[in-house]
């Protein structure tokens, strides 16, 4: 066994994959523990070598970092107990690296651990390895490497450096030759095909190289970048890294450019800047009130964890609307609705508006923010035209206000009407993070205005972050939302990626509001493909309780009647979305466009007996979807009521039904849709005695399911066609004495499924299939469900 073979000389490796393949009796068992990462460039003396090792192996093992969970374990293990962020910061600093981890964890006194001003370091075996790496180079080439290292520090935002400043500020001619031999090294990682940006291997070896260096050196540094670089925001955090003691002259400059920095919409810029500028100077207020906006940008850049661990420093600060707002502010996105409007309650009560307009706003916005996620779109109106009147229209918090103003717009009156103020808004802001939040909130409103294409378009363009500081926050809506258009328009394999990339961007993040939302399509998504346990854990990952804002609950009810429907457990799916027919869901969740539910739960009524109940739902959505004239709800409801109609033994009202919602759903790229109306009517047809109609339907239905991967429904669609009998192929078994219905009966009761489960997934009623069952026992001579399921699992082993 040879661990770190990648430092091992050639010779003695290629002796080991000689020995590993000899053949005979006495083969020898070879294990090579290879890390590659570990390996500088031309250390190796040949690059084949590692080619050579995987083709004669027989098995490849490839181990993954250590998870968050694992260094939790490991901190217990050691009687630490770290919280979230700190666990994120560690796996993050070290890479998931065992050893790296487990030195920190041993290196670190366990006080330090709470400190907000606590840096991670450099374990000491990777920060001997790092020397050692050093001293083999020449001294210009360790110069422009401790040059990289003092420029990708102080820029947060990119943690990368341009060669030509770092030349500059090592004072070295011929960088282009120090950057080779420092990437062969292994000490500098090249960015692009052309060696114009560099940074070193991980933070840790960034820790270690500024460590090497000393505080002198590394105020020199600082000093001479702060005279090399552009960016005037890099300039001041290069003299504040200087600076022995930052003096409030340098304090007032940092803030100065945080101001425009949210100006901008770039809160990571604006919230990096203001926390330095808390640690300058000797004003403990000043610094105090610096803290807390540095905080609120945090939070508004998405940055959960980092804002998290100025908790108890805010909390000591003394109380003002501020300080009250930030904490809101941060109670929101975490979702804590209680906390929240406590927060938030007390700031509105302790600012004065005609003295402070601006921190008004600031508190008029926040509390935008948590109606919204309490989806109560007449208050976050009255909130945002508050935010607005009381500041400049172009100030951060009025243009935040007037993004999200349309959301509460919506339900209102209507997806059109808030969409007329966009193109106009947009028009005016910059580009850049506060056009990210202004399109977000147009292509979450185009989604509910049944334009799918436009919303897609839009939710794209508001993904990414790595602009000027950009939202996470918004980003995560902006996933949030298109994986449901894409769910929608079919395009199911994307939306999973969409969704799962929003879910680990929440999780790093913190931001718990979000995490039902992009949970939602994943259940929705592995249910309808029948991978059940990945539903169920999907399902779990986004589970919201009454305690939850409703914007968390109701995406989590959402997923639960996914799961349930796809189950053919309608009971369930009743259960699943009865809160969100209670009071509190009206001024929103229920209007047209928002929620896809309201059919879900009217044709679960249906088929589990409540047709009156149905009856009354359905009327009253009806309504509000007809006054609305939105296209893709009409025709949702339109197929429940085909369903209700079909179970009263009203062909031609349920074919009328059925035919109006392929008539609305005809224009819109809905195919998710199209199937769900197609498989409905077919069962309908087929319940009626229509049995031939009913094929082509349910085909069509099958067609649809299959082209969109939908493994669940496809089954059921098959269920259906041998069910009805027209065109199944059937084989030569002993079960083919029974006729399709009874085998599509026999098939489900042997699943283990309830009478009022097959009753309700072939559309027939409860007596019906106790009819059937009945049939089936005396054809095939069993007494019972689990002598069916034993003689059913026993042909098909004998049938494979």
């Amino acid at each position: 066994m040879l661990e770190d073979a990648q430092h091992a000389d050639a010779f003695s490796v290629q002796a080991l994959v000689s020995a590993a393949q000899r053949p005979g009796a006495h083969r020898v068992l070879i294990v090579l523990g290879w890390c590659e990462s570990a390996a500088p460039r031309g250390e190796l003396a040949d690059d084949s070598l590692r080619d050579a090792v995987l083709a004669a192996a027989r098995r490849v093992v490839r181990l993954g970092g250590l998870t968050a969970d694992d260094v939790a374990a490991l901190a217990e293990q050691r009687g630490i107990v770290l919280p979230a962020h700190q666990v994120e910061r560690l796996v993050g600093h070290a890479g998931g690296r065992v050893r790296d981890v487990v030195e920190i964890l041993d290196e670190v006194p366990a006080d330090d651990w709470s400190s907000p001003h606590f840096s991670l370091p450099a374990p000491a075996t990777a920060a001997r390895a790092i020397r050692a790496r050093l001293e083999t180079l020449p001294a210009q080439a360790r110069q422009v490497v401790a040059a990289v290292a003092v420029l990708e520090a102080a820029d947060r935002q990119s943690r990368a450096a341009d060669v030509v400043d770092a030349g500059r500020v090592a004072g070295v001619a011929d960088v282009v030759a120090a950057v080779d031999r420092a990437h062969r090294a292994g000490l500098l990682t090249l960015l692009d095909e052309h060696g114009a940006w560099a940074r070193l291997p991980d933070p840790v070896a960034r820790r270690a190289v500024l460590d090497e260096l000393g505080p002198l050196r590394r105020s020199e540094l600082h000093s001479k970048a702060a005279e090399v670089v552009a960016d005037p925001a890099l300039a001041l955090r290069h003299r504040w890294f200087a600076a022995p003691r930052p003096d409030a002259e340098l304090g007032d400059r940092l803030e100065e450019l945080a101001a425009e920095r949210a100006h901008q919409g770039a809160w990571a810029a604006a919230a990096d800047l203001l926390l330095l500028a808390s640690q300058a100077g000797e004003d403990l207020e000043l610094r105090g009130a610096r803290l807390l906006r540095a905080v609120d940008a945090l939070v508004g850049a998405g940055e959960v964890p980092r804002a998290s661990r100025y908790l108890a420093q805010l909390e000591s600060l003394r109380e003002t609307p501020l300080r009250n707002a930030v904490l809101g502010y941060l109670a929101v996105v975490r979702g804590r609705p209680a906390e929240a409007e406590n927060r938030l309650g007390r700031a509105w009560e302790l600012v004065n508006a005609h003295r402070d307009p601006s921190t008004a706003s600031l508190v008029a916005q926040r509390y935008v923010l948590h109606h919204l996620a309490r989806c109560r779109p007449r208050s976050l109106v009255e909130w945002a035209d508050r935010a607005i009147g009381l500041v400049e229209p172009d100030a951060p918090t009025a243009v935040e206000a007037a993004a999200i103003r349309g959301l509460g717009v919506a339900p209102v009156d209507g997806a059109e009407v808030a969409l007329r103020g966009y193109p106009a808004l947009m028009e005016r802001v910059p580009e850049g993070p506060v056009l990210q939040r202004v399109t977000m909130a147009a292509g979450w409103l185009h989604l509910a205005a049944d334009a799918p294409d436009r919303a897609r378009e839009e939710l794209e363009s508001a993904l990414p972050t790595d602009f000027l500081g950009g939202s996470l926050r918004i980003s995560l809506w902006a996933h949030g939302w298109l994986a449901r258009v894409q769910f929608a328009i079919g395009e199911w394999a994307e939306a999973l990626r969409t969704a799962t990339a929003g879910l680990e961007l929440a999780e790093r993040s913190g931001m718990n509001l979000l995490v039902p939302l992009l949970a939602w399509t994943r259940t929705q998504v592995h249910a309808l493909r029948g991978d059940w346990d990945a539903a169920e854990s999907s399902l779990r990952a986004g589970d919201a309780g009454a305690r939850d804002y409703e914007i968390m609950r109701v995406p989590a009810a959402l997923a639960r009647a996914a799961l349930c429907e796809a189950r053919a457990d309608y009971a369930a799916v009743v259960r699943a979305l009865e809160p969100l027919s209670q009071p509190w869901a009206r001024e929103w969740v229920s209007q047209p466009g928002f929620w896809p539910w309201t059919d879900v739960y009217a044709n679960a009524l249906v088929l589990i007996g409540r047709s009156e109940e149905a009856d009354a739902f359905l009327t009253h959505h009806e309504e509000a979807a007809d006054a609305r004239q939105h296209a893709s709800a009409r025709a949702r409801l339109a197929y429940a009521r085909g369903r209700w109609h079909g179970m009263r033994g009203d062909l031609d009202a349920a074919r009328a039904s059925f035919e109006r919602a392929i008539g609305l759903l005809e224009p819109l790229p809905l195919r998710y849709d199209r199937a769900r109306v197609h498989f409905a009517f077919g069962q309908t047809l087929r319940r009626a005695g229509r049995r031939a109609e009913a094929d082509a339907v349910i085909t069509t239905a099958r067609d649809a399911y299959l082209a969109l991967g939908a493994d669940t429904y496809v089954a059921r669609c098959e269920r259906e066609l041998a069910a009805g009998g027209v065109n199944a192929v059937r084989g030569h078994r002993e079960f083919d004495e029974l006729t399709p219905q009874e085998e599509a009966v026999a098939e489900l009761v042997a699943q283990g499924r309830s009478n009022k489960a097959v009753a309700a997934e072939l559309f027939i009623s409860v007596k019906t299939v106790q009819y059937h069952l009945t049939r089936i026992y005396a054809k095939i001579g069993v007494r019972s469900r689990a002598e069916l399921a034993a003689r059913r699992a026993q042909q098909d082993g004998t049938s494979s």
